[in-house]
């Protein structure tokens, strides 16, 4: 796969550089002139997206408005019969039904007909007209997150479909294609959350598993139901196709915590639905799939030794507390796409397409609220978890700090030591400013409340926690520049270790513990 990647990128280096050749042969020259005719442009023609000419010329790669100009010369593209190309490649957990439901979406809200040409197992096309003329052909490939990746890096496709951000391999690959920094760059969007769970069949009476019993089963080193409370049954392992990306992502967030690899399955699904019903219908099968296509089968909680369970679902998972979610992501690159692909992907990052990812049986990215009463758990937890630097002040500062308050479900993470967000995070900033932009919050006061794992001294855990409220509300502020900030009170808090949501003794803990919540006054 990393062979594929190297390989792709260099066939779109070689492209690159022998692209005056290329541009010779084809006479793609053109002479831009300004509708006054005082300014003339000489260059070659490189794309058209339907408003705006791409042109590399003596001054360098340029994009120049079509409305704003007369082209002459062969390079020419005709006006009037431009049709949108589109490709989006990647993830099958996207690919498969989400991304065509988001396109019959946008073609009902936009008026287009839709029509859909399916080329095999793995790539449809989808033709959207207009008044009986075609405007737009999307091609959709379902391949994996790092075939989507490859092919953004190697402009093959327009949208990648991923569920990570980019490997530092990627980042490299990508700037030296000139396709920008993946990262630096608005150029990832989340769309959608999914969860990655280990089901089991009801008639197993295991109702949860620690990260390392979890390590354990999958590598192998434990074979048999009887050694965490259930049947005397060998444990029949289930996993679905590697190019599902639930795989990768269980080893990077769990095996590799215990330095162990994932065993060979005695099972394995290219269809979730399938797997989850092998799985519900066998005794001793616990399969790994994803919390959108659970089926019948139960899902197992995670368990840690100071006692605390999570349990998977789409409140804890919409919340962030869960801490094995997928980020269902767009990428896009640096160069600027089509107006209808912006359309698009401006009506996925819409509250218009909730009402579409929900029906999928995904979490959306819609902000919700919930009583500080409706939180047992987390206070039975803080309770039960408090350390010799955590005594009943910091807890009762904490109760009267919250109490009268709703929590909404947009948290913000970070990196281990770092104020630095993840990719989900620079979502959620986008979303709360465009919220208070919109008039949601007037009247109220939004309180950042900064939390930290347990890890160091406690003093410098709540000044750390802190400075990540702080920091995080100074972002939401000036990415709702057009928001009334005279309407809305903002307030940063913190109380370092105060309430954890999960047990310190392993790094996915720790990590859940690092966080800013958004409290509602």
């Amino acid at each position: 796969m990393q062979l594929l990647r190297c390989l792709r990128a260099i066939a779109f280096c070689a492209l690159a550089l022998c692209a005056p050749t290329l541009a010779l042969a084809q006479n793609l020259d053109v002479t831009l002139t300004s509708r006054d005719g005082s300014i003339e442009l000489e260059g070659r023609m490189v794309s058209y997206d339907g408003e705006f000419y791409r042109v590399d010329t003596k001054y360098g790669l340029l994009t120049i408005d079509s409305q704003g100009v007369r082209c002459s010369g062969a390079g020419c593209p005709n006006l009037d019969d431009y049709i949108a190309e589109i490709t989006l490649s990647g993830t099958p957990l996207l690919a498969d039904s989400l991304v065509p439901a988001l396109i019959q979406a946008f073609a009902d809200r936009s008026q287009y007909e839709l029509l859909r040409e399916v080329r095999d197992d793995t790539r449809s096309t989808f033709v959207l007209r207009q008044d009986e003329r075609v405007v737009a052909r999307l091609e959709l490939r379902a391949t994996s997150t790092s075939e989507g990746f490859a092919d953004l890096i190697a402009e093959v496709a327009d949208i990648a479909l991923v569920f990570r951000e980019p490997t530092a391999v990627e980042r490299n690959m990508a700037e030296t294609a000139g396709v920008g920094d993946l990262l630096q760059r608005r150029q990832g969007r989340v769309v959608a959350i999914d969860g990655i769970v280990a089901i089991k069949s009801p008639s197993m009476p295991v109702r949860d598993l620690s990260l390392q019993d979890m390590s354990d089963i999958f590598s192998g080193q434990v074979t048999n139901w009887a050694n965490f409370g259930g049947s005397n049954l060998p444990i029949d392992l289930v996993y679905p196709a590697d190019t599902s990306g639930a795989l990768a992502a269980f080893q990077a967030t769990v095996m590799d915590q215990f330095e162990a690899e994932l065993t060979a399955p005695s099972n394995r699904f290219s269809n979730l639905e399938d797997l989850a019903d092998h799985v519900s219908r066998t005794t001793g099968a616990l399969g790994l799939t994803t919390l959108s296509q659970i089926g019948n089968a139960d899902v197992l909680a995670l368990t840690g030794s100071c006692g605390f369970k999570q349990r998977p679902n789409l409140a804890s998972v919409r919340n962030e507390d869960y801490p094995f979610a997928l980020p269902l992501m767009f990428y896009t690159p640096a160069r600027r796409l089509p107006l209808v692909a912006r359309e698009f992907i401006e009506f996925v990052a819409s509250p218009s397409s909730d009402t579409v990812i929900r029906r999928a049986g995904l979490v959306d990215q819609s902000v919700r609220s919930m009583q500080f009463r409706q939180q047992g758990d987390r206070l039975a937890l803080a309770v039960q978890m408090a350390g010799e630097d955590v005594d009943l002040s910091d807890l009762k500062r904490l109760v009267d700090a919250l109490g009268s308050l709703e929590r909404l479900s947009t948290t913000f993470r970070f990196r281990d030591g770092a104020v630095s967000l993840d990719a989900k995070s620079r979502e959620n900033v986008l979303r709360l400013a465009k919220a208070m932009e919109l008039g949601v919050f007037d009247g109220r006061e939004l309180v950042f409340v900064g939390f930290s794992d347990s890890e160091g001294p406690a003093s410098a855990n709540l000044v750390l926690s802190q400075r990540r409220a702080e920091a995080v509300l100074n972002l939401v502020r000036e990415t709702a520049r057009d928001a009334d900030l005279r309407r809305i009170k903002l307030s940063a808090d913190a109380h370092g270790e105060a309430l954890p949501m999960a047990c310190d003794d392993t790094s996915w803990g720790r990590a859940i513990n690092r966080r800013v919540e958004v409290w509602l006054k």
